[in-house]
């Protein structure tokens, strides 16, 4: 149910490879193999390279789809305007559960992702290089490339390059988030938005794209443009990098010209002939319908048209056999899980959101329905990232897309299928962290606790609801809502600070697990929380 896809999935190729030429010949290139497949890379001026990007309509493969000849060019006048030297900042912190191409790239073609990031550094006369990741695999196949071309991180040298090793967490991907990890912080985003062009890594001008997006560039930079737009459409040439999984027979990464169809890369890993529908995007992404599917094809503009999204190019379909509600509320549980808890549409509003999903399953009828679409309305363009909006529009794709369902279960007794848990996720909810030693895990996610309410006990005085709303809400009775539910990671304080303080002495923490009730209605604090070896829980 739910299983995690492995580090490196198969790894498929429609057409002519590009990005994975020379997969077919070794695991991972070294840079005397990729030389040999790829070829030398001569240095590009700032504008030649802005124009290049601009030539083949080179966008972040990330998810956000920004143009990258104009973040190249407004780093540059930021560090003209300011004398400062910018900074590059490639992101390998590929942390959704539906997603693997960029760990591809960065475990078997590390070279190429550099490739392009040193071009770019060249070009903006930058002296600082830093890749951000978050697994174990990605770290070692990183500093392995970097000391294979005699890059480092000492002083003096041309260029330091150094690897920064983040938890595995959705919103470690954001791009602020990876700036102030850089600078020393959490690996959460700040509380206020700033542009990493205007003031990024140590307040400096800062170039940050995605792992894809670097390697793109170190593509089009060997063959030239004219050849580069010989692939795949005239408005968005090249190939994307999909990763395939759900109700497929085999997940994979696949390397395709834009332009293919979307049913012909679902049919290559095995996807049901009719799905019920196809999630597009990933889990920030919008579902699709099965007619849908054989209208799209594999492009930014194209799934846009259709309903769709890109992305960050994770395609998941479901089966007919399945509840498409019950599928995505799994989904929606672990999005409220991966909040930094740091804002109100983050920590309240996702939790609000999954369980208003839940009470749609559980017959709460339309008024469930109207309160989980107020929720998902209320939580977008208000937080620190771009998590909630995210989180949000994958929500109301699932309700816009799965219309007969959500009949069934608001105006009746449910469609009568059960959730075969199709859609990935990371282990117990959660990512393993395999974080570094001595780096201490973000207070997010779930952690191995619960809090209950004893109803012999409890009176009704609603402190709980007041210190810890994200577990409790009270209901037109005066009491809580609900009996027993998980504490989130960054509120477990809170939660002991709600047991310590219930005037009837109702509330109790445990151990996920059936561990025995803590003595005097104290939690039971979890061991060595927090601190974790490296490689630990891979």
């Amino acid at each position: 149910m739910n299983e995690a896809l492995p580090d490196v999935p198969e790894v498929r190729v429609v057409g002519l490879p590009q990005l994975t030429s020379g997969f077919d010949l070794v695991e991972r290139l070294d840079l005397p193999m990729h030389l040999k497949v790829h070829g030398p890379l001569e240095p590009m001026g700032g504008e030649q390279l802005a124009q290049l990007s601009e030539r083949i309509n080179l966008k972040g493969r990330g998810g956000a789809g920004f143009p990258f000849h104009k973040k190249l060019r407004s780093v540059a006048e930021s560090a003209i305007k300011r004398g400062i030297r910018p900074v590059v900042v490639v992101n390998g912190s590929e942390d959704e559960p539906a997603c693997r191409k960029d760990t591809v790239l960065i475990n078997r073609a590390p070279h190429l992702i550099l490739d392009g990031a040193l071009l770019v550094a060249e070009a903006l006369g930058a002296r600082q290089l830093v890749v951000g990741v978050t697994r174990e695999s990605t770290q070692r196949s990183m500093e392995a490339a970097l000391s294979e071309r005699g890059l480092n991180n000492r002083r003096g040298a041309a260029i330091r390059a150094s690897v920064q090793r983040n938890p595995v967490r959705m919103v470690t991907g954001a791009a602020a988030s990876l700036i102030r990890s850089i600078d020393g912080g959490p690996a959460i985003p700040p509380g206020r938005k700033t542009s990493a062009s205007r003031s990024g890594v140590g307040g400096a001008p800062t170039l940050l794209s995605n792992a894809e997006t670097f390697a793109q560039l170190a593509i089009a930079a060997r063959i030239g443009s004219e050849r580069y737009g010989n692939t795949g459409l005239y408005d968005e040439p090249g190939t994307v990098m999909l990763t395939v999984s759900g109700a497929v027979a085999r997940p994979m990464v696949i390397e395709a010209p834009t332009g293919v169809p979307l049913r012909y890369v679902l049919q290559l890993a095995g996807a049901p002939p009719v799905p019920q529908g196809v999630l597009t995007g990933g889990y920030h992404g919008k579902w699709i319908d099965a007619a849908t599917v054989n209208e799209a094809v594999v492009s930014r503009n194209s799934l846009d048209a259709v309903g769709g999204a890109l992305g960050a190019g994770a395609i998941l379909p479901i089966t007919q056999e399945t509840c498409p509600l019950g599928e995505s509320l799994q989904v929606a549980k672990w999005l409220a899980e991966e909040s930094a808890g740091q804002c109100g549409p983050c920590y309240l509003g996702l939790p609000a959101a999954a369980r208003g999903m839940e009470d749609i399953l559980n017959g709460g009828g339309p008024a469930a329905l109207e309160a989980l679409k107020q929720v998902a309305k209320n939580v977008k363009r208000r937080g620190a990232c771009s998590h909630p909006d995210g989180s949000a529009m994958f929500l109301e794709s699932t309700i816009k897309a799965f219309t007969d369902d959500l009949a069934a279960h608001v105006l009746g007794n449910g469609c009568g299928r059960p959730v075969e848990g199709v859609l990935p996720l990371f282990e117990g909810g959660r990512a393993p962290t395999g974080i570094p030693g001595g780096m201490v895990e973000e207070e997010s996610g779930s952690s191995r606790q619960k809090i209950f309410v004893d109803w012999t006990l409890c009176r009704g005085h609603g402190l709980c609801a007041d210190i810890l709303p994200e577990v409790f809400e009270l209901g037109a009775d005066g009491f809580p809502t609900v009996a027993q539910a998980a504490v989130p990671r960054y509120a477990e304080q809170k939660a002991l600070r709600a047991v310590r303080r219930c005037p009837a002495l109702a509330l109790r923490i445990e151990e996920d697990g059936g561990s025995a009730p803590s003595r005097n209605n104290l939690p039971v604090l979890s061991q060595g929380r927090g601190r974790r070896a490296l490689g630990s829980g891979r």
